[in-house]
Order: C-alpha cells, then structure tokens, then sequence
C-alpha cells in the first residue's frame, strides 16, 4: 500500500510540473535588458494614482500587505505582473513616474490605475466619464517623453539607450469599456469603440518606436467576464449567458474582439517596422490557462479574497479597503483579490505564463 501511495505521489507531482511552464525568474536577463518603460492601467500601476489621488483605496492596507507590509499603489495584495517581469529580467521594481524620491534610474513606470487609452475629453464625447484619472494614455506618453528629455543628452543619446530597453505598451483600454459599461452604454456601441481605442494604441507604440524603443510588449485583455466585480453588477439568471469557467460569455467576447483588433494592428506595425521587435502579450490566454490549473493549483476562482457580499464576496458598495472588509486568511489561495484584480499568486503564475510565451518572440538570443 505504501509502495502504490508513494507511486501515485510520484506521478501527481510529475503531472502537476507539467502543468506548469518552465521557470522563468531569470529568462529575460539574456536580453540584456538594462530598463523597462511601463505604459498602461492598474494592472501595472506602481504608485502614480495614489500620487494624484492620497485618499485611493490603494493608497492603504490591505493594499500592498502580502509583500511590501505596507501600501504601495499597486492593486493588488503584493507584487503585480510587471514586478516578476523586472526580476526576470534582473532589473529593481520599477518605481512609479510620479514618484519624486526615484532616481527612475532602470526605467518608470508612467501606468495610472483607471487609465484609458483614449484621452477623456473624446470619451467626453461620447457621454463617457472616466471616473479615476485624467492620465491617459497620451498623458502617459506626455510623461515619457519629458522624462527622456530630461534624463538624454542627446536624441541620438537616448536611440542608443532605448536599443537595450523593453518598452511595455499596456495593458490598456480595458477601462474605456469599463467605464461605458457601468455608465450603461450597450455591447453594440462599445464594440463601436475598439477601432478607435486600438488605434489610440498603435499610435502610441509608434511614438515609443519613433523615439528609439526597438523592442516593445504590447499586451492585450484580460477576460473581464471573469472578474467577480462583473459577474455580480451583469449577473443574469440565463445560464447560456455563462461558458464552462462560468465567465459571461459577451463581455469575454468584448476582450476577444478588442485583442483581435489588437494583433492586426501588431501585424501592421511589423509590416511599417521591420527592424523592430513587435510582440502581442497574449493576457487573455495566459488568464484562461489559469482558469483551467485551477483545481489542481488549489485557487478558489470564485470568491475574491478582500471583499464582503454574496456567492463572489464582492460589494460594489462596500468593496476592499473600505471599513470593516474583510481580508482572507490565505490570499495565495484565490485568483481575485478584490473583484477587479488579481493577487500576488495569480500574477505571478500569469507572468510566468506570459515571460514563457513572449521570450522567444523578443528574439533576445540573436540580439545580445
């Protein structure tokens, strides 16, 4: 009987490895990478809103409370995908542009939680309040050319400088939907949107090329039907509107299209740019296969871990951070944080998943 046990034992842990990309917490240091430039939203924020906004949620615990004991900015309960990145690639943590007591030193991170890709004065127009920041994607890149400005001797300084560093073009334009969708714009006009929102960031990485970048990771949705804040305020009793993981179908095919849209721009971008490097950062897949290790990997892909409320703990009145939430025992344990992002543990394995899928497309070995 022992004998039987120790043999399943052996062939679990076999399969559990297998599931499991190889390790990367070194990878991306044979691209010689010596700074990374973040652009994007909350899921890369490092501390910029909390720099505009003292009195965010993110700006106290539990924020931050696995990993740093204290508030970093970061939505989440520790690190975030962009920080298993820079340690991949041997770089520090990324310290938030708006943060004054950096020396910016192996990059910034410009990503403002709430961002959008198109400016709020053209959701404005589309009777679209982008109720978090102003910092949009252009007054992120706004923020990135000031920064290069300052910190280059010359142009030709900075083309050379920006050769061995990895620019990061979103996550981003999620919240341009987020923000219709809440205010109660239908499926049929935000769809409408995406053309224009993927074009605000094809524009965006073509500034970032025009200004040096030769290696850029533009990262496209995560499924939104997924996240417990969606699941609860679009919650419907039609159990077709659900698929397998019992994400809502419509809003996972919002993703579905915008990253669609998302890769033919990519594809348009290599075609202008041959001789930079142009990688699609695959969030979606990366959540997916999440989802589907679940089980085995011991997450509770239901509930979120800081929250209060119903079969997801989740609030949209009372959500984390706010007096007399609850935080779960073992954060690890839970795919969702806070209902809208994801924990340390989730990041770290979708990070591990995203490295393994876009190191061979950086093409870093015939580059170093």
């Amino acid at each position: 009987m022992t004998t039987i046990r120790a043999l399943f034992l052996v062939i679990f842990s076999s399969a559990f490895l297998v599931l499991l990309p190889p390790c990367t917490t070194h990878t991306l240091q044979t691209c010689g990478f010596d700074a990374i430039y973040q652009l994007g939203d909350s899921v890369s924020d490092t501390g910029n809103l909390i720099r505009e906004d003292p009195s965010s949620v993110y700006a106290r615990l539990p924020y931050g409370a696995t990993f740093f004991k204290n508030a970093t900015g970061r939505c989440s309960n520790g690190l975030i995908m962009i920080d298993y990145l820079a340690r991949s690639a041997g770089i520090p943590f990324l310290d938030a542009y708006l943060n004054e007591n950096s020396t910016h030193s192996s990059g910034v991170d410009f990503a403002v939680a709430g961002a959008t890709a198109l400016p709020v004065e053209i959701l404005a127009r589309r009777n679209i309040t982008a109720t978090v920041t102003n910092s949009s994607l252009t007054m992120q890149l706004d923020w990135m050319f000031t920064h290069f400005n300052t910190t280059c001797e010359t142009d030709k300084g900075c083309f050379k400088k920006h050769r061995t560093a990895l620019f990061m073009v979103g996550e981003i334009g999620a919240n341009d939907y987020n923000y219709a969708l809440f205010e109660g714009k239908n499926l049929e006009e935000i769809r409408a949107m995406v053309p224009e929102v993927v074009q605000a960031i094809k524009d965006a990485a073509e500034r970032v090329i025009d200004y040096g970048g030769s290696r850029l990771v533009i990262p496209g949705n995560f499924p939104t039907g997924c996240l417990p804040m969606f699941l609860i305020v679009f919650q419907t009793n039609d159990t077709t509107a659900y698929d397998k993981f019992h994400c809502l179908k419509d809003l996972n095919n919002l993703s579905i299209y915008h990253n669609n849209h998302l890769k033919k721009a990519i594809e348009e971008l290599r075609k202008e740019h041959p001789n930079v490097i142009i990688v699609y950062g695959n969030n979606y897949q990366a959540y997916h296969w999440l989802l589907s290790k679940a089980k085995i990997l011991g997450f509770d892909t239901r509930k979120a871990c800081c929250g209060i409320g119903g079969d997801y703990n989740f609030s949209i009145m009372k959500m984390c951070g706010a007096a007399g939430v609850p935080v779960c025992s073992n954060p690890d344990k839970h795919l969702s944080w806070d209902g809208a992002h994801l924990t340390q543990e989730a990041y770290k394995f979708m990070a591990t998943w995203l490295i393994h899928d876009i190191y061979p497309k950086l093409q870093c070995q015939s580059s170093t």
